[in-house]
């Protein structure tokens, strides 16, 4: 018996990501700005007014709700304050955001109300004394594009109601001899500073899943529903026909049709993309769909295993075979292409409905449902002119045989163990703790378990044959399997090296744990959370500082701590060499009285510092004119840079590699 390792193809292919890519050369550009804020005054009557506030962002950056969202990693939610004024005027309810549904962030993988485009906010006002009425108000916000979140800010505005005018900024502010202090001692002097700028790499989302698409119609070719149909097929074609040339055109066409009736399946999605770009997005992410594709998964499963036949009506396939007697010619070859699509759903279908929930998870849509389609059409359909064009290539397949079944039941396991990936993103969602990341590794290792114990016969399902001699085929995917479950076996525990880096994007993230957390610093590692206090250790210690620009909301900072940090020579190269100063630029804690004060921008307005993540943002884009996260910074004590700033890099090895660079530098000083 021969398994054909396009199943582990199909297996691994689903473990896509998109990346990013940094400029070194890209200087002085590192600063952000994609939203802009503009207010106004509406007067409904005598006494009854309207604040509004529009907020106008750049394409494809979010503003969020001023819902607060229950996940661990949640974005900042946009929050309006307005000074009171007692015996001038009152608010009447609260401030009124747009009404638009809650949709599937793919940085916080959770269902989010967030804004696009535009953003108008309204509120409502009741004037009870109009003379030299002065109503001030500010909006702290922040914003997210899909890979990163900007830090937090505030906007204020001072509506005059008398003259319905409204001034933008901290008009009423002055930056004093103390506000100038404490701003200088932000600055600390780096030498050889650039701004810098992080780039997003474009993904290849569309070939991914055509690729996805024809390995999952690779596999489809050797079910049992599909892979007897070859022969018999081109036979009937080649043999059939009046002529050869007639044969031959006939096989072809025939393979085309299955190409088009594929790609045709995904027509509905694109119309529904039209009604509403997000309705993909949102029927395919929320947590009763994700439920819904949990049990249809659950399904597929044990219809792989022969437990039942997953069919369409036989009426359906008798009518088209009719179709294709009483026709002839190409619309007679077009229903016997339509005929194989539907005899063999009991096969093709769960692999569809694989490639139907992955692909509508992503950001691409319909569009990439086409794409997908499109390769799993094509992967049907080359058998059947390839073996038309070279006939003699026929004596070539092996025989039906037990060794289809085996396929079957192995995708069964396959189909059984991407099920809990759609009940995981339910769980993480609504946060029922059902499926933390080391419960969910664990059911892994079990459903792999259950298909070495099958691929060694030790289990047998009801269309199995006579149990019979282990084969190397088997055999082969055995080991594979086994090697399998010991790479998993380390994500059960709670250490810097339980990151599976081939799963990731799959398990649930590390901070959704059974383990309580041992320390405030990502893995464990020491982390100082005041770059002072972090400076003093650096030189006490004798080492070099490693300056960490994160965020609590900022997802790509995780993803560096769980997938690149988690890595045994970058986190011992961490541990042993740097002092790592991690500065939260979205901590709400308040400073001390003494500590708060004005810092007047570069651009001429003025910044009011009161929060530690005022105070840790302007420090970073005082000092290396960037505001994005995650930032690294290698630093000696005398704040001279050792190498170039990094942003996101996902690549560990990369990583290790800037990160030895600069404890070279610091020991040649």
């Amino acid at each position: 018996m021969r398994l054909p390792v396009v199943l582990l193809l199909f297996f691994f292919a689903i473990f896509g990501s998109h990346a990013q890519i940094f400029d070194p050369n890209n200087l002085g550009q590192g600063m952000e700005d994609p939203i802009e804020w503009d207010a106004a005054v509406e007067q409904e009557n005598d006494s009854i007014y309207n604040l509004v506030f529009t907020a106008s962002l750049e394409a494809g950056w979010h503003l969020y709700s001023q819902e607060e969202v229950d996940i661990e990693i949640a974005p900042i939610a946009t929050e309006f304050t307005f000074v009171e004024a007692p015996g001038k005027y009152e608010l009447i309810g609260t401030t009124v955001e747009p009404d638009v549904p809650a949709m599937f962030d793919a940085v916080f993988e959770a269902e989010i109300t967030y804004f696009e485009e535009e953003a108008v906010f309204k509120q409502k006002i009741k004037v009870l004394d109009s003379t030299d009425l002065l109503i001030t108000a500010e909006v702290y916000f922040s914003v997210c594009d899909d890979e990163k979140c900007l830090p937090p800010e505030t906007e204020r505005f001072t509506f005059n109601i008398g003259d319905n005018k409204v001034e933008e900024g901290f008009t009423n502010l002055e930056v004093s001899d103390k506000d100038q202090n404490l701003t200088e001692a932000l600055n600390i002097d780096v030498k050889g500073v650039g701004g810098v700028d992080i780039e997003e790499e474009g993904g290849d989302g569309f070939m991914t899943i055509f690729f996805l698409g024809f390995i999952g119609g690779l596999i489809a070719l050797l079910t049992p529903c599909v892979f007897p149909m070859i022969p018999l097929t081109v036979s009937f074609f080649t043999k059939g026909a009046r002529t050869r040339k007639r044969g031959l055109v006939n096989a072809i066409m025939y393979g085309v049709f299955i190409f088009l009736i594929y790609l045709l399946l995904s027509l509905p999605f694109h119309l529904l993309d039209s009604l509403d770009p997000e309705i993909l997005n949102n029927i395919s992410t929320n947590t009763t769909l994700n439920i819904i594709f949990f049990v249809i998964f659950i399904f597929f499963a044990f219809s792989f295993f022969g437990y039942y036949e997953i069919t369409l009506p036989t009426s359906w396939s008798n009518k088209m075979d009719d179709k294709a007697s009483s026709f002839g010619g190409l619309i007679g070859v077009f229903f016997m292409a339509l005929t194989l699509a539907i005899v063999s759903f009991s096969c093709t279908g769960p692999i569809l409905g694989s490639l139907l929930g992955s692909s509508l998870t992503t950001d691409g849509g319909a569009t990439q449902l086409s794409f997908g389609m499109g390769g799993f059409g094509l992967a049907l359909a080359l058998p059947f002119g390839l073996f038309a064009l070279f006939p003699n290539w026929l004596n070539s397949l092996p025989k039906s045989g037990g060794w289809l079944n085996s396929i079957k039941v192995v995708l069964g396991f396959i189909e059984l163990a991407l099920a809990f990936k759609f009940l995981s993103n339910a769980d993480l969602v609504q946060h029922w703790g059902l499926l933390k990341r080391e419960i969910f590794i664990g059911i892994w290792i079990i459903v792999g378990i259950g298909l070495l114990l099958y691929l060694l016969g030790v289990i047998r399902f009801p269309h199995d044959g006579p149990k019979t001699k282990l084969g190397k085929g088997k055999l082969f995917l055995g080991i594979i399997t086994l090697a399998f479950i010991v790479y998993l076996i380390p994500g059960l525990t709670n250490t810097p090296h339980a990151n599976l880096k081939l799963l990731s994007g799959f398990p649930p993230p590390l901070f959704y744990s059974i383990y309580e957390k041992e320390t405030e610093g990502p893995l464990g590692l020491k982390a100082y959370k005041d770059f002072d206090e972090g400076v003093a250790a650096a030189k006490a210690e004798n080492k070099p500082i490693l300056l960490d620009f994160t965020g609590w909301a900022c997802v790509n900072c995780r993803k560096m701590e769980e997938q690149v940090w988690s890595e045994p020579e970058v986190f011992d190269v961490m541990k042993d060499e740097f002092v790592l100063i991690s500065l939260y630029v979205d901590d709400r804690k308040e400073l001390p009285e003494d500590q708060k004060f004005n810092y007047q921008k570069p651009t001429g307005g003025i910044k009011q510092i009161e929060t530690i993540g005022d105070k840790w943002a302007t420090f970073q884009t005082l000092n290396f004119k960037n505001n994005s996260q995650p930032f690294y910074v290698l630093l000696d004590h005398e704040m001279n840079m050792l190498n170039q700033p990094v942003g996101y890099t996902p690549d560990s090895e990369e990583f290790k590699e800037w990160l030895e660079e600069g404890v070279e530098a610091f020991n040649k000083e």
